[in-house]
């Protein structure tokens, strides 16, 4: 199990009767998340016509419904995000010769697997197809095995007729639903096993905020018009919320249906859907919200402008029209496009030029041919880095292709070439524009920007050098906001642009 930390001892309690049979629910408890949910979410990536079917299976009982998608969807139970806090615990109690059973509603296909991969149960109980096993279900069949001696692990609302009727009672990752139910019944857990990160830091990785600083490109039509009218840039500023909360809802999005391959990634797999820090279900509501939320600002992006003094937009809602594109495409990213080699560093790239455009819709002001060819080149090499540092780790890790991706060891050079090419390309892209009359009208010395031109090589050419030697983040945004020297040839870069004008 790949998330072992460092083995937990127990104290033993004289409450603790290790004659007495411990039963452990599955979902929520010995594993973080709902096996259910991520199966569902699997299905959506991997079958998504299926979905269409989910309604008749539903109607057949819920039992049925599990069975229905067992069938077709079986994860891999090595990578789930198990409690590691209670998984010693068990392991513990197993030494010691305890009997132990795996209890749970989950279909019994997936129950057998957990079961075996950790091989510390002495029995499996599960959902058959016929029977979900869950609450008054659930309670039934212990007593009917085990009559009223029997210890039981919960963590949620239909657990709590059966933590009142065991005789020990213990709890993992409690939901606050279950709280009340056992205080009202007077209930006190021998024991709680707690397995999850800060609420707080688990949100902000959730929404991904620092992935908001790639929307600083709806900006870049003002900055490189030299248009600083107030109305412009509050409609820039309006739209920088709106598409913020688009993108942290797509990154949603993306993380629950990339569950599965997230959790077999190293670095992914610690993000909150895949960990389990976060239940899937609150991602989808937040879904939700964050697309309103994003709606709604962009359609008072005109409003704004008009507000702060600025000129009605000749084109109010284009703003909106973009945020459309820009779910569409990302949506269509994480169920297919991602999948597709090449095809997905073109996409990428595209969606940072969609975001120069979409400030140009919020703002007024036209985007050059200029900047749209050197955006398009530059961000292709970006996005190149991205894949090609992803693809260095995996042979780094032995792995012969990348999962869910298409990539294999033998494309890494063919990957360096094409990054380094059209990295190139866009340098000349930036010779060019020096040299034209669109340049000498808005910089009093155009010729000084010659000096930007090797300060964009250096920086594209650093990030190649770091991603061949596997010292870049998979991610060059994150690296672009946080390396010092990215921020100090960033710097540079801005004072050239200040000394042409």
């Amino acid at each position: 199990m790949d998330q072992q930390t460092e083995p937990m001892v127990f104290a033993s309690r004289d409450a603790e009767n290790t004659a007495v049979p411990m039963c452990v629910d599955l979902d929520g408890t010995l594993v973080k998340s709902n096996t259910l949910v991520d199966s569902v979410l699997t299905l959506a990536r991997l079958r998504p016509l299926d979905l269409l079917r989910v309604p008749g299976w539903i109607a057949q009982g819920r039992a049925q419904f599990k069975r229905y998608v067992a069938e077709r969807v079986m994860l891999d139970v090595e990578h789930l995000p198990y409690n590691r806090e209670l998984v010693a615990y068990l392991r513990e109690q197993h030494g010691v010769g305890r009997k132990i059973y795996l209890a749970t509603g989950a279909d019994a296909g997936l129950a057998e697997g957990v079961a075996k991969f950790l091989g510390i149960f002495d029995g499996v109980m599960a959902s058959d197809g016929q029977l979900n096993l869950v609450g008054g279900n659930k309670l039934a069949v212990f007593r009917e095995r085990f009559g009223e001696k029997f210890c039981y692990i919960g963590n949620a609302s239909p657990d709590a007729e059966l933590l009142a009727a065991c005789e020990e009672p213990m709890t993992a990752n409690m939901e606050p639903s279950l709280r009340t139910k056992i205080r009202r019944a007077g209930v006190t857990p021998a024991r709680t096993f707690h397995d999850r990160s800060p609420r707080l830091r688990t949100w902000l990785k959730a929404v991904r905020l620092h992935q908001w600083a790639k929307n600083t490109l709806l900006f870049l039509p003002l900055l490189l018009a030299h248009a600083w009218q107030v109305g412009p840039l509050a409609g820039a500023a309006v739209a920088f919320l709106s598409l913020g909360l688009c993108a942290s809802a797509t990154y949603i999005v993306n993380d629950l249906l990339d569950i599965e391959a997230d959790r077999k990634h190293p670095r992914k797999r610690n993000r909150p859907f895949a960990a389990g820090d976060m239940a899937a279900t609150t991602g989808i509501a937040v879904v939700g919200v964050l697309f309103v939320a994003a709606v709604g600002l962009a359609i008072l992006v005109p409003h704004a402008v008009v507000a702060a003094g600025g000129v009605a937009l000749e084109h109010p809602y284009g703003f909106l029209g973009w945020i459309a594109i820009y779910s569409v495409t990302t949506l269509a990213y994480s169920l297919v496009l991602k999948q597709k080699v090449l095809v997905d560093v073109m996409v990428l790239s595209g969606l940072y030029t969609l975001r120069i455009l979409a400030g140009s819709a919020a703002t007024g002001v036209a985007v050059s041919v200029w900047l749209a060819g050197f955006s398009i080149f530059f961000f292709l090499s970006l996005a190149f880095v991205k894949r090609f540092s992803e693809l260095q780790a995996m042979r780094e890790r032995e792995a012969t292709m990348m999962h869910g991706r298409g990539y294999g060891p033998g494309d890494l050079e063919q990957l360096r070439a094409f990054g380094t090419g059209v990295g190139c390309a866009a340098a000349v892209v930036l010779t060019l524009y020096i040299n034209d009359p669109a340049a000498a009208a808005l910089y009093r010395h155009p010729e000084r920007l010659w000096l930007v031109v090797p300060v964009v090589l250096l920086w594209l050419f650093r990030i190649w050098m770091l991603a061949s030697r596997g010292e870049m983040n998979e991610d060059p945004v994150v690296y672009a906001i946080t390396n010092k020297s990215s921020l100090l040839l960033g710097a540079v870069m801005a004072g050239i642009v200040l000394l042409a004008r």
